[in-house]
């Protein structure tokens, strides 16, 4: 039976009253454990979601500021204007001012015409319509940090028209084309998302989250390098594991016309998709060469935002309007406000000291690692949403596998990819999914079928060829 709001609303304010009440375990600062139920609390929010995730971390903020003033001894460990630390992160405006490029690409038309062209090159037959997909998701990624924005609202209504065009609708036939065009957006957006750190916002909360724990960060070049070989594998072999799996009825396209009659909606670039095009190369080159060119990833993302409002691609009115992006911004840096004090106060320091105690691998540490990068797969048909499964256990895995004694720089990259693929394994597993299945030609075993390969062959090649690539780069001082 499904929970009423006030329902809702009573457990996540009994999780802390409870933890308050009782005692901190041995060697816990009192402060640390009842900032513990606050981020318990909201953990089961972002789950539950008796509300939407800004105002569950705004009411967090608010609560963990409350309890830091009314603790004896507290200022010692943490102050109260570190609950606002998350929004000095360079990372939660780096994620922010993306979402304007990414909403550029969909007010000017862009996407669209990058998309039929790429038809009218590559698309004869079904199935490299599905590579298609591929590489426009690709190309689009580094500057839409809203994979639900990519796949949803750039992707995935022209590849939709195009299964109709095709003669598939989702009750007479699907199979014709339809199941797997739509299918392959989503698998594919799974695995774009993880390529590029600005590709999918929880990326950038990963890592924040993870590095005070194993004192292991990226920037947005070395992100890339350690995604690139074992995620352009997977990338390259998804459109064909599907095509295997769900083969559709319809093998031959005509491309041509349907690029023709795309192009003639859109009629002529404008100046509008043109600036975008330089603008959008310009902070590729700058977030590449950034060592070289010493300038940071944040002001490079600033810098195109204003840009794109003074050449009049989209207006400060369109930005104010981009909900994701304001969404994006004021529960990510709460969250990550949360996580800076918890650490603060000493929970985390605590924590591995006490999985040290009681978890023992007997000094097989690739062995935990494995394991780990499993469970973080295995565990996602549990999570609707990829922020919250990173908020509830990237923090988690992290603290298990280093006390555990896995490889720290493996085990991290290991982390940071499984959060995109292991969402692979169901159709609610990230943003992009109740869209592209709500379009009603795919079934949940089929879907579910697909996903469990794509996540688990993924996770394969991660533990594979990705762990032999990411030795190579660290080995090179490269990582």
């Amino acid at each position: 039976m499904a929970l009423s709001k006030l329902q809702k609303v009573a457990i996540l304010v009994a999780i802390p009253i409870i933890i308050g009440l009782l005692p901190a375990p041995d060697g816990l600062p009192l402060i640390a454990w009842r900032l513990f139920g606050i981020y318990l609390a909201t953990i089961v929010g972002l789950v539950i979601k008796p509300y939407g995730e800004p105002v569950i971390l705004l009411a967090a903020v608010a609560a963990s500021s409350v309890v830091i003033g009314n603790t004896a001894g507290a200022g010692e460990l943490v102050k109260v204007s570190q609950t606002l630390s998350g929004y000095q992160s360079g990372t939660t405006w780096l994620i922010f001012t993306a979402f304007t490029l990414s909403s550029a690409f969909v007010i000017t038309g862009l996407g669209k015409r990058i998309a039929y062209h790429m038809i009218g090159w590559l698309g004869s037959t079904t199935l490299r319509l599905g590579y298609v997909t591929m590489f426009l998701d690709l190309l689009l990624s580094p500057a839409t940090p809203s994979n639900t924005a990519r796949a949803g609202g750039i992707i995935f209504p022209i590849i939709n028209s195009i299964a109709v065009a095709l003669g598939s609708t989702p009750n007479e036939t699907p199979k014709k084309a339809g199941r797997y065009l739509l299918m392959n957006v989503y698998m594919v957006v799974k695995t774009t998302s993880y390529i590029f750190l600005t590709a999918m916002a929880p990326n950038a909360l990963a890592l924040s989250l993870m590095a005070p724990i194993l004192g292991f960060n990226l920037d947005w070049i070395h992100w890339f390098l350690a995604a690139s070989v074992p995620g352009l594998l997977c990338l390259f072999l998804i459109p064909l594991v599907g095509y295997i799996i769900c083969p559709p009825e319809l093998k031959e396209v005509d491309n041509k016309e349907i690029a023709r009659k795309g192009l003639e909606e859109l009629g002529p670039m404008k100046f509008r998709e043109k600036a975008l095009i330089v603008l959008f190369i310009g902070a590729l080159f700058c977030w590449i060469f950034a060592n070289v060119l010493n300038v940071n990833a944040t002001t490079v993302a600033l810098t195109v935002m204003v840009l794109c409002i003074i050449l009049n691609i989209v207006a400060w009115d369109d930005i104010l309007k981009n909900k994701a992006g304001w969404n994006t911004l004021i529960w990510y840096g709460g969250i990550i406000g949360m996580s800076s004090i918890l650490d603060k106060a000493g929970f985390f320091k605590w924590l591995a000291t006490t999985f040290e105690t009681y978890l023992n691998f007997d000094g097989h540490g690739n062995i935990a690692l494995m394991v780990i990068l499993f469970i973080s797969v295995a565990v996602r048909y549990l999570f609707a949403s990829g922020g919250a499964y990173v908020a509830a256990m990237v923090p988690v895995f992290a603290t298990v596998g280093k006390v555990a004694g896995a490889p720290v720089e493996l085990l991290a990259l290991g982390l940071l990819f499984t959060n995109s693929y292991g969402g692979s394994v169901t159709h609610y597993g990230g943003g992009p999914g109740p869209i592209t299945f709500g379009a009603g030609y795919n079934d949940i075993k089929s879907w579910w079928a697909t996903g469990a390969v794509i996540a688990f062959g993924s996770l394969l090649i991660h533990c594979t060829v990705g762990i032999l690539w990411w030795k190579f780069l660290i080995g090179a001082g490269w990582l």
